[in-house]
């Protein structure tokens, strides 16, 4: 894993460059993995993208002898020794006061540099945790999204354009203080806490309730995280006890609001249910014991009329 100081520095020496192809280069030569996107844009130009990153002089140079004005992609966690929180300002997303309360609380001291985006957001920068993975997650909500193992972050001096305008990724802030890691877990605890997991249901009554609390959970993720919160709820709701139909009722509307459609909200539930309970067993004829379980009252798939159990 490279050494923090020396992205950090790679990154403050490339600032300003006016050549796409000359920066990447040198982030490589410093040991800094980078890989080719799109002009003026964030999607990978190689088959895999940041899987494909590399340092390797011949290999980097290929890439931006093609495409000499391709922005400058590079992967987040032990790859490069860094990860980014990502401080979103587009449109009516605005992280800000988000990242402002995670800095008052002090879970994110440990900056160690500050990007501006185009879009007038920032990207802060920390050094990875040694022998510890932290995965990429997106808070939508909150507009902060974290950039860790299994991400990449768009590098200065990479361009796009915005409202018209040329606007580069500078960078625009150096830590004078001392650098830490960053807990991502927490910060995301803090920034997009989850209903707590209901107590098993002695009665309908509690079942309800609690799937109402977990029902308006779902309803307010954004795009992006919209499948993983409905999963994450309905493997709350088959661990404690509550038959998949009825979770599809106490679910299916709030994730159609969401904007999830009737076929992956039923899917993602069924995915759900397989991942928390065992599989069915067999009966002597080899037939599963729970075969027709999920739509024990309805054939159909889920839609916005799912909901009726009290939501």
């Amino acid at each position: 894993m490279p050494e923090l100081f020396d992205v950090l520095a790679a990154l403050i020496r490339v600032d300003g460059s006016p050549s796409l192809a000359f920066a990447a280069r040198s982030l490589a030569a410093a040991g800094v993995p980078v890989f080719p996107c799109l002009v003026e844009g964030k999607r990978p130009l190689t088959r895999r993208g940041f899987l494909d990153a590399s340092t390797a002089p011949e290999q980097v140079a290929g890439w931006w002898s093609r495409t000499p004005d391709a922005n400058i992609g590079i992967p987040t966690g032990a790859a490069s020794g860094v990860v980014v929180v990502d401080v979103d300002v587009h449109g009516d997303q605005d992280g800000r006061a988000a990242y402002q309360r995670a800095t008052d609380a002090g879970l994110v001291d440990g900056a160690g540099l500050l990007v501006r985006t185009p879009t007038g957001g920032t990207h802060v920068y920390f050094p990875a945790t040694p022998g510890g993975e932290q995965r990429s997650w997106q808070a939508a909500t909150a507009g902060v999204d974290f950039r860790g193992d299994g991400g990449y972050i768009i590098a200065p001096p990479s361009r796009r354009i915005i409202d018209g305008h040329v606007r580069r990724y500078e960078v625009a802030d150096i830590a004078t203080h001392s650098v830490g890691t960053i807990d991502a877990a927490r910060l995301r605890d803090f920034l997009d806490p989850r209903p707590s997991a209901p107590p098993r249901p002695s009665n309908g009554t509690s079942m309800v309730v609690d799937s109402e609390r977990l029902a308006a959970w779902v309803a307010g993720r954004g795009e992006g995280e919209r499948n993983r919160s409905l999963f994450w709820a309905a493997c709350r709701l088959a661990e404690n006890g509550v038959s998949p139909a009825d979770a599809l009722d106490a679910l299916g509307a709030a994730a159609h609001s969401a904007g999830l459609g009737d076929r992956e909200i039923t899917t993602t539930v069924r995915s759900a249910y397989r991942a928390t309970q065992p599989p069915p067993e067999a009966t002597p004829d080899g037939r599963a014991q729970s075969a027709g379980r999920w739509f024990g009252r309805t054939t159909s798939p889920p839609s916005a009329a799912f909901g009726r159990a009290g939501l």
